[in-house]
């Protein structure tokens, strides 16, 4: 099994688009915040802003050369200057859960990007919240905890360093 992740260019936004779509979908259960468009579409907003932004990079993942999903990270100077990275969206197809494959992903990512990071899930996305804790566990990450409102939404904010 290969493992890769790779930067999406806007040449390929169609592709980010379509997972994006899928990834709204699945937020959807936990928020009353998003709802499915008139096109029968899940949409970002700000779509285009990822590549316009310095700091925010969109990575396509893969499995064997397969698209099994995309990671959403931002930056410096795009974030404030107490943290590096934050993993802003991580988003695998449900057929190639719990196979080890964002493990992976996030293994190599933390390789290649030390630094400070930090993450942010809906607190009633019991699902995100465990595979991040089960993450740092299984990755020997020591992080906090910080429970805020964001966006109007209770969140749990997990920071850590690598």
């Amino acid at each position: 099994m290969t493992i890769s992740f790779q930067f999406i260019s806007k040449d390929e936004k169609h592709i980010l688009q379509n997972l994006y779509s899928l990834y709204l979908h699945d937020l959807s259960e936990f928020t009353e915040g998003l709802d499915i468009s008139e096109d029968g579409l899940f949409e970002f907003d700000s779509f285009d802003l990822i590549w316009e932004s310095t700091g925010v990079t969109p990575y396509l993942l893969k499995k064997d050369e397969r698209v099994v999903g995309f990671l959403l990270l931002l930056e410096k100077p795009f974030l404030k200057r107490d943290y590096d990275y934050s993993i802003n969206d991580i988003f695998i197809l449900k057929k190639y859960r719990r196979k080890g494959i964002a493990l992976a992903i996030l293994k190599e990512l933390f390789n290649q990007k030390k630094g400070k990071y930090f993450v942010v899930e809906l607190t009633e996305n019991k699902p995100a919240v465990h595979f991040w804790k089960k993450t740092f566990l299984e990755l020997n990450i020591e992080y906090e905890e910080e429970e805020k409102i964001v966006d109007n939404e209770e969140c749990l904010i997990h920071s850590f360093e690598i």
